[in-house]
Order: C-alpha cells, then sequence, then structure tokens
C-alpha cells in the first residue's frame, strides 16, 4: 500500500499490526498478539473512517492521483468482453494515451474510449502519463463517428491531468483537435455516458466528457486547470494549490451541486485504491444504470438532451 501524507499516522498503526502478526508467525511474544493487532485494526478502521469522511479539495486531489487507483485499462479488463482495441487517427499516427475500441458491455455492443495512465514508469511514459496529443483526439473522434454510423452507444471513461501541452502537439493542432472532438461528442445521435474516474483536467477532459450522462467517482475531481497550475497563475505560487483546490470547486459533491454532473459512485472505504474490484464493480452498475436511462430514445432526442444539459449548465451557483 502507497501511503499519501495525511495517512502516515494511519499507516504507522496498520505497520504496526502487521509486525505484531508478523511475531506471531515467527511463534515470537505473548499469546494475546494476535488480539492486539485485531484491536490496532479497528483503530486504523477508525482512523480511515474519520480521514475519508472530510477530505478537504486538496487531500481529494491527491486520492484521485493516487498510482494505485485502477486505471482505464483495468475498467475495459473487467467490465468489457470481446474488446477489440482500434489504433491510429488515420492522419498522423496512434497515441497510447488514449484506448479505445469496440467491446460489449453487459453483452451490448459499444464503443468504449478513455485516456490510460499506465501503473509503472515503464508503461506511464508509454501512455504519456494519460496527456492525450491531437492524433489520440482524433483517434476518438473516428471511434464515435463509427459508433453513430452503426448505432452503438459510446462509454467515455476520463483520467488526465489535461490534454499534452507540448510543442509539437501544438504544431499538429491541439486545440482545434480537442474542439471538434468535444463537437462530435454533441452531434451523435447515441448514447453518450461519461465517468471521471481519476483527474478530469481541463479540455482534455471535457472533449471526452460532453456526455449525457455524466458520473464522477466519489474522490476523482473535475476542474478547468489543475490546482498547481491555477496558483501559478493567480498567485505566482504553485505552492497556493490548496487554497486553488478550493476556490476551484473540484469535487464531485461541488460539481453535482452545480449541475455539472448527473451521478456520484460511492467509492470503499479509503479510495479505490484500497479496493479496486469494489470500485470497478460500482462504476460498471453505474454505466448500466445511465445507459438504462437514455435507452429508447430517438438519436435526435439523445442530441437534444445532450446539447440543453450543457446549454443549462451555469445556472447554478454555490456561496463563496
Amino acid at each position: 500500500m502507497v501511503y499519501l501524507d495525511f495517512e502516515k499516522p494511519l499507516a504507522d498503526i496498520e505497520a504496526k499490526a502487521e509486525e505484531l502478526r508478523a511475531m506471531a508467525r515467527k511463534g515470537e511474544g505473548a499469546v494475546d498478539v494476535e488480539k492486539e493487532a485485531a484491536a490496532l485494526d479497528a483503530k486504523a478502521q477508525e482512523m480511515l473512517r474519520e480521514l475519508y469522511a472530510s477530505l478537504t479539495p486538496w487531500r481529494k486531489t491527491l486520492v484521485a492521483r493516487h498510482a494505485d487507483r485502477p486505471h482505464c485499462s483495468d475498467y475495459i479488463s473487467a467490465l468489457f468482453t470481446e474488446f477489440t482495441p482500434l489504433a491510429g487517427d488515420r492522419a498522423f499516427g496512434d497515441d497510447h494515451a488514449v484506448m479505445g475500441g469496440l467491446a460489449r458491455f453487459n453483452d451490448a455492443p459499444c464503443v468504449v474510449i478513455g485516456h490510460e495512465k499506465g501503473n509503472d514508469t515503464k508503461s506511464r511514459i508509454h501512455h504519456n502519463f494519460g496527456m492525450a496529443r491531437p492524433e489520440g483526439y482524433r483517434k476518438a473522434i473516428r471511434l464515435m463517428d463509427m459508433a453513430h454510423r452503426f448505432g452503438l452507444p459510446v462509454i467515455t471513461l476520463v483520467d488526465t491531468p489535461g490534454a499534452y501541452p507540448g510543442k509539437g502537439a501544438e504544431e499538429r493542432g491541439q486545440s482545434e483537435a480537442i474542439a471538434r472532438c468535444t463537437m462530435k461528442c454533441l452531434e451523435i445521435g447515441v448514447p453518450l455516458v461519461s465517468v471521471i474516474i481519476g483527474e478530469g483536467g481541463s479540455g482534455g477532459a471535457v472533449a471526452f466528457a460532453t456526455a449525457n450522462r455524466i458520473a464522477m467517482l466519489e474522490h476523482s475531481i473535475y476542474s478547468v486547470i489543475s490546482p498547481e497550475g491555477c496558483a501559478s497563475i493567480l498567485w505566482k505560487d504553485a505552492e497556493k494549490m490548496r487554497d486553488a483546490a478550493e476556490a476551484l470547486r473540484l469535487t464531485a459533491q461541488d460539481l453535482k451541486k452545480l449541475g455539472v454532473i448527473d451521478r456520484i459512485i460511492a467509492e470503499p472505504m479509503g479510495g479505490a485504491q484500497r479496493d479496486p474490484a469494489a470500485a470497478i464493480a460500482a462504476v460498471g452498475a453505474e454505466i448500466g444504470a445511465m445507459l438504462a436511462d437514455l435507452s429508447g430514445m430517438k438519436p435526435a432526442d439523445l442530441v437534444r438532451d445532450r446539447r440543453e444539459k450543457f446549454r443549462a449548465m451555469g445556472a447554478h451557483a454555490l456561496a463563496a
């Protein structure tokens, strides 16, 4: 288990409990070692509950970025069958930060698209830490066109710090590709549902999440800019990221009140990283529920529903 900074007291308790169990396995210590370990476990569970019951926006940001949270590839492997990845944008190349293709969800054909961050150093570099380049968005456009042509629902899984800001990406039309991907989301006449499974950063996330129904995992985040980037611009000091996280209203709870998202998916105690299987199952159930909400709607009604949803955003506000 990788512990976040604010989880250090919890780490100490759980480490002590494991140390006692190691002693018991070796036949060392008093006979009540297991009883002491169980008491520490109970204390750790209570501390975990208290920590996660009152997470600040900045702590939620740290949880959303946790390296052990399940990634797009984990959700696809667990929730979808007959997944056939499709690569390339038919113009420049393939972007490994975006994965997508044809699959079956609950035995019904669909198209699934998502950001993949990778889970170790090698795979993170390969997937560019989930930061898509223009060809990634153009690949998504191609897949959405295919879904529209064959009447397949589109499911997107969002987990990106934002679009890649490199020189090459800008030269190949990064902003244009994001804008066209967002526009394509608004045009397709099939159900489009999106889940923010980790970070939803900037236009790189909006390009996949302009959907009929949007859900967020309880401890995920969704914002126009990262807290560090916001702090650097507003205060010229990236260390003010905690203040920026508060001001950005980037938590699932705030965004539900603002009408930006539709549903919040409960995570296992301690976050999705502590029980990936349970988190994946919860996301699967929510995707099924969102698709059921949209079943039977005509293409024109789906497009109208999506457009009206986003035109209405901004009608709600939160007290400062």
